[in-house]
């Protein structure tokens, strides 16, 4: 069943049905999204686009997507990103990466790069989580950027709620972008495959 979405989200999202409401819609209002022109974007994927193989569960060294983003209003003081499965089961976001202190102004993070900090992600650690769906289902993971008006004051390995509980009511501006990924069988070379390349 699809959740019920607010027309600005529902918009952001291109009007594509979720599992569940995305945190944007629980942490930042229409009026934040998008304020003063900032956005996110990556240079691995377009909005809406299907994401590499090289950034899921489908390859052995797989790392994080980069991501860009434009200068976050004035009085801005850091910036945080959340990154979770819209079409996961359950009503609690089920969170790929959960990222803090990053500075309030326009940068970027490269594929692979290590954040300032890092909260638990959906297994409880602190990585970037491989997006892994289900055989032939296909997932869409919402990039979300928040500029907040307060520096997080949060240990590493801070959980989501504790996160929320900073972010609500000191948004400046809010920035999404989504990528899609259908689960896929993981290809192993059986023995005999690997004796033979081994030869050569």
């Amino acid at each position: 069943m699809s959740a019920s979405l607010p027309d600005w989200v529902s918009k952001a999202l291109g009007g594509q049905p979720t599992g569940r409401v995305p945190v944007l819609a629980e942490l930042a209002s229409e009026r934040e999204f998008g304020r003063g022109g900032f956005s996110l974007s990556s240079a691995a994927f377009v909005d809406g686009g299907e994401l590499d193989p090289s950034f899921t569960a489908c390859e052995e060294f797989a790392v994080a997507p980069p991501l860009e983003w434009t200068a976050p209003p004035p009085g801005s003081q850091e910036l945080v990103l959340v990154v979770e499965d819209l079409d996961a089961p359950g009503d609690k976001p089920v969170l790929h990466w959960l990222v803090w202190g990053l500075a309030p102004q326009k940068g970027a993070l490269l594929e692979g790069e290590s954040p300032p900090r890092t909260g638990k992600n959906g297994q409880g650690n602190s990585e970037w989580l491989l997006p892994d769906p289900p055989l032939g289902e296909e997932h869409r993971y919402a990039f979300q950027l928040f500029a907040v008006e307060l520096p997080l004051t949060l240990m590493p390995g801070a959980d989501y709620d504790e996160v929320a509980k900073n972010l609500r009511g000191h948004v400046t501006a809010a920035a999404m972008v989504t990528a899609r990924f259908e689960g896929h069988e993981v290809e192993e070379w059986d023995a005999g495959d690997w004796d033979a390349a081994a030869e050569d």
